[in-house]
């Protein structure tokens, strides 16, 4: 059986996980703005953080900025004053990214700041392949924990992102279009052979817990994350937390049957947004329409710049399903802002426009007030992603990190 992490956090009350959540999130912070933006007393936060710092995993030394001045607060009196700060290097984390394709790994600190990359390329997509190519991609981020030049914090778990219908409570992938699995326990079969926590997470609400607790989210009241590439993902942070769902399935923003119903979707479903605004979908789209089967991505969206009508249809086209989709969404939850995030996003200029003014037409009211901002992800972004759900369920407590 994996091993619990061996190195547990002192949190014995709600308090303290609160407490150490707002260091984590927000830090730099002062103990009185904890308290205040708590509500819990300065005695209660000074009894919380006090096992913090002398475990080491927090510290009231002040912290330096990249040019080395001390980051100092003010109290209202005028009394400078030491903030609280996680330290980052306290513990280690692995996130693994799975791609029909690829494997994408990162070790991470505390803050979920990377410090080690590794990509290795899938020739077999098989469960039973993937599993193993994982196990040995972790055990080589493993070795880079114990650099002496570089010296990392204790591992305390693996988080693996995988597309589609994740069970995150069981660790089960129940089903992944993309990689053509169902019914696979990742965890339980990883965590055997790595002897480690592994908390396996669907790939876009990876994602959102990342920005929720180290990216945009993180002042945020409600903010959804939209992901566009071969596959079209959404996930959602509502009421103080990222939405999983009842059953394990939330945000499948591109499985709405608002494109043709003679399209099939990956999914094998009819008139998914998947089959019109997906990378795959548009890329697709311009070869059958200008008959050049050899185009790459690159090359489809060189030809729309150039003006090619065919490739301006299919992004047009792209957009309006994907405006009218967010939309959808915004409509029916209300977020403050919605992040649209992808590999190549940014390049996507194509359909902004037209997803736009598709949005602007659809959405109800003071919906249309949401903030839609473009953000290029990489694969290694994802891969954090998914060692930010080991940060999360450990500060928590959650299992298979359970103290």
């Amino acid at each position: 059986m994996p091993k619990r992490p061996h190195r547990p956090l002192p949190l014995g009350t709600p308090a303290g996980v609160e407490v150490l959540t707002k260091i984590l999130t927000q830090g730099p912070i002062p103990r009185v703005q904890i308290a205040r933006r708590t509500g819990l007393s300065q005695a209660a936060v000074t009894k919380a953080v006090a096992p913090l710092v002398e475990a080491g995993f927090v510290t009231d030394h002040p912290a330096e900025t990249e040019d080395g001045t001390e980051v100092r607060a003010e109290l209202g009196i005028g009394r400078p004053v030491s903030p609280l700060t996680v330290v980052p290097d306290s513990i280690s984390v692995i996130g693994l990214k799975v791609t029909p394709t690829d494997l994408i790994g990162v070790t991470t600190d505390f803050k979920a700041g990377i410090r080690a990359v590794r990509h290795q390329q899938l020739a077999d997509k098989s469960p039973d392949s993937v599993l193993e190519r994982l196990a040995e991609l972790a055990t080589e981020l493993m070795a880079t924990l114990h650099d002496k030049t570089d010296p990392a914090g204790p591992l305390i778990g693996v988080g693996v992102a995988v597309s589609g219908d994740v069970d995150a409570v069981h660790g089960v992938v129940r089903d992944s279009p993309f990689m053509g699995w169902r019914d696979v326990p990742v965890a339980a079969l990883l965590g055997e052979k790595l002897k480690v926590p592994v908390i396996v997470s669907n790939d876009v609400r990876a994602l959102t817990v990342a920005e929720h607790w180290f990216g945009v989210g993180v002042d945020a009241d409600s903010f959804a994350v939209v992901t566009i590439g071969s596959g079209v993902g959404c996930g959602l942070y509502i009421n103080g937390e990222v939405v999983s769902g009842a059953h394990g399935v939330s945000g499948e923003l591109g499985h709405l049957p608002l494109a043709p119903g003679d399209l099939v979707c990956t999914c094998g479903r009819r008139g998914c947004v998947e089959t019109v605004a997906s990378s795959d979908a548009i890329l697709a789209r311009i070869r059958e329409t200008t008959g050049r089967p050899e185009l790459d991505l690159a090359g489809a969206i060189e030809l729309a710049h150039e003006g090619d009508a065919h490739a301006r249809e299919a992004f047009d086209r792209a957009g309006e399903v994907i405006g009218s989709a967010l939309a959808a969404m915004v409509n029916l939850v209300g977020p403050q802002l919605v992040v649209i995030a992808g590999e190549g996003v940014a390049d996507y200029d194509l359909y902004d426009q037209r997803m736009r003014q598709a949005f602007a037409e659809h959405a109800f009211g003071a919906a249309g007030d949401c903030t839609l901002m473009l953000r290029s992800h990489t694969f290694d972004d994802w891969a954090r992603g998914a060692a930010a759900t080991v940060i999360r369920s450990y500060v928590r407590g959650e299992p298979p990190l359970h103290r």
